[in-house]
This record gives C-alpha cells, structure tokens and sequence, in this order.
C-alpha cells in the first residue's frame, strides 16, 4: 500500500510541522515503517529486520501501545471486574516482548522501542533521546543485532 504526500524536512532530515516550508521537500510513504525504510535502502539487513518486525508483532499483540478511542467491548462475565481480563496471548506476547527488550539492554532499547514500535523517524528518535545527528543508525543496528540473537534468527 502506497500512501505519498510531501513534506518538508531540515538540513538533518528532521521532518517540519504541517505547513512549514523549510528546507527540502520530500515525498514520504506513511504506510512505510521506520524499519521498512532502513531495509529498502539497505541499512539494516534481513536478520535485523526480521528481529524488528518479531519485536513489533509482539508489541502490537500486546496492546502495549496506548488507545486513541475507548474499548466498546460488551461484558460477557456478569460483571464483577473494573475491565476485561487480558487474554493469554495478549500475556504471553507482553511477556516477549519485556525478555526481548531486557535482553537488547537499556542503553539499546530506548532507540530500538522508538523506531520499531513507536514508529518514529530515526532523525526525531535521536532528537528525542539528545543524541547526535546519524548516531542512531548506529546504536539501531546494534540492538537490532542484539535482539537477533535473543529472538534465535540466523
């Protein structure tokens, strides 16, 4: 799926709000993820990828991600409870999820978090974490190599 609008960056690739014209323009995919984009330019390589899409299934099996909209589900146990039970697959996959980011570290995780299951730019996730421009592909790779191992892939 290809969904292209244009969008104006800074000298450091930092995307600009809507409607600020500075810089260069760029067309970007917004159904493309931050690691997708790192793999078709050739910056991360299949068994880092791999290891970033398995870390981003479990995350989103999880419900880790906070909602936007309230949970209409209708209760079927007679009540009782203040929210449903989470399911065992919603359990078993947040517990994946927590071994595998403890086993890339918390100097790698912050990075891996942002640009895997955030979906952040690495641009804005190095803004955001205070470091200097191009050192997140770095430190990306590095616990992208970390979880690789962690997850078993080849």
């Amino acid at each position: 799926m290809r969904e292209l609008v244009e969008r104006s960056i800074d000298s450091e690739g930092v995307p600009q709000p809507s409607g600020v014209r500075r810089g260069r323009m760029v067309t970007v995919n917004l159904a493309e993820s931050p690691l997708g984009w790192l793999r078709s330019r050739g910056l991360v390589d299949a068994r880092q990828f791999a290891a970033g899409e398995q870390l981003r299934a479990d995350y989103e099996r999880a419900s880790i991600a906070p909602s936007v909209t309230m949970r209409w589900a209708e209760r079927v146990d007679g009540g009782g409870h203040d929210g449903l039970d989470p399911t065992s697959a919603q359990i078993a996959a947040k517990r994946r999820f927590d071994t595998a980011i403890a086993a890339v570290g918390p100097g790698l995780a912050d990075i891996l978090w942002r640009v895997v299951c955030a979906g952040e730019g690495l641009p804005a996730a190095e803004k955001a974490l205070h470091w200097p421009a191009r050192a997140g592909r770095l430190v990306m790779t590095l616990a992208l190599d970390r979880l690789a191992t962690h997850y078993g892939i080849g």
